[in-house]
């Protein structure tokens, strides 16, 4: 039977203790700095997620290098208010690219467009350019409508009639939003629970390593208050860092619904996660071992968690957004519940240890 008072007291010292870590220190600034700035990050991230919203960038009229006699392309450059076409020479329209006063050229083949062979056009961008990036997507946009033309050009040559697909609803795609509820806020709330199973193993086995444990134990604590007051520590930062992450990111303006539920399913999760944490760590009482075993052990639960479309992770994206199934309270009560048997699973792993 542990003795709370102790366990108490073991906690608030080691939460003391944590401006001692550098490491949980900077991992825990790294992510204040996301979720303060999440706003100003969400543009440059969410392009990185997907970088055809750079296609949206409009204001700036991009000079193009334009080779070759298809008139059909050329127009389509011309009716873009975001490129200004000029017919050049290929050596000259090379040389202008690589002096910069170009921002593309395209060179599309001497091939008619009702002809047999088909067209190839070739791009030319500066490489290693955030501009380059900006100039293939929304080139892109106009090769694509490019090529609906050909189709509809060349289509009398075709000997069967191709299937018509049409869906049943029109789905509309927000990469934006699909970036900031489906990868930025899950991996911002569980990233403490990460940090804290980490931090519960280094807690654990320097006790060890330092040969520390033994002065401990001349107090009235055992080993299961110490252990049990390290793991409490971790769990109590848990909830304060996940209700600044989400009070900074309604800040920023990104709306998150059920934040109580949220709250309680990250909690209970990352309580689960600390707890394997730390019955390794009390198993192995080696850091390296226990650091090792314990990130391959989240990666197989981790696996074995996504395999089922209603996880954690995925109720947390739902309660978000605010269309969360009522069945989200089972599965809270299921993750309340496998903590209540990894508890037992960590108390008989330090009787052994202790006894052994």
């Amino acid at each position: 039977m542990v003795n709370q008072r102790l366990v108490t007291a073991i906690a608030r010292k080691e939460i003391r203790g944590l401006t001692s870590e550098k490491t949980i220190i900077l991992a825990i600034l790294l992510q204040l700095f996301i979720a303060l700035f999440s706003s100003f990050l969400m543009v440059g991230l969410s392009a990185m997620y997907d970088p055809s919203v750079y296609g949206r960038i409009t204001g700036i009229q991009y000079g193009v290098g334009f080779v070759g006699n298809d008139t059909i392309l050329f127009d389509l450059f011309s009716r873009d208010p975001s490129f200004m076409p000029y017919r050049m020479d290929p050596g000259v329209a090379l040389g202008a690219l690589k002096e910069r006063q170009l921002a593309a050229v395209v060179w599309p083949s001497e091939d008619p467009p009702d002809g047999e062979d088909p067209v190839v056009v070739t791009l030319y961008t500066i490489s290693n350019d955030i501009q380059s990036t900006v100039i293939e997507v929304k080139i892109k946009d106009i090769l694509l409508e490019y090529e609906e033309i050909l189709r509809d050009i060349r289509k009398d040559r075709l000997d069967f009639r191709p299937v018509s697909v049409n869906p049943s609803r029109p789905v509309a795609q927000n990469t934006f939003y699909e970036f900031i509820y489906g990868l930025l806020i899950p991996m911002l709330l569980f990233m403490p629970a990460i940090i804290s199973a980490g931090l519960v193993i280094d807690l654990i086995t320097e006790e060890y390593q330092e040969q520390t444990l033994d002065t401990l134990r001349t107090t009235p604590a055992t080993l299961e208050d110490i252990v049990c007051g390290k793991i409490l520590a971790c769990i109590l930062i848990i909830p304060v860092q996940v209700a600044l992450w989400l009070v900074l990111l309604t800040i920023n303006g990104i709306q998150i619904a059920s934040l109580i539920e949220i709250l309680l399913h990250v909690v209970f999760a990352s309580t689960a996660l600390i707890l394997i944490a730390a019955t390794i760590a009390v198993y192995y009482r080696d850091r390296t071992k226990a650091q090792f075993i314990f990130s391959t052990a989240v990666i197989i639960v981790l696996l074995l968690i996504l395999a089922f479309p209603s996880n954690p992770i995925n109720l947390i994206v739902l309660l978000a957004v605010g269309v969360a199934p009522l069945y989200h309270w089972a599965v809270m009560a299921a993750s309340l519940a496998g903590s209540a048997i990894l508890v037992v699973i960590v108390k008989n792993m330090i009787r052994r240890v202790e006894y052994s």
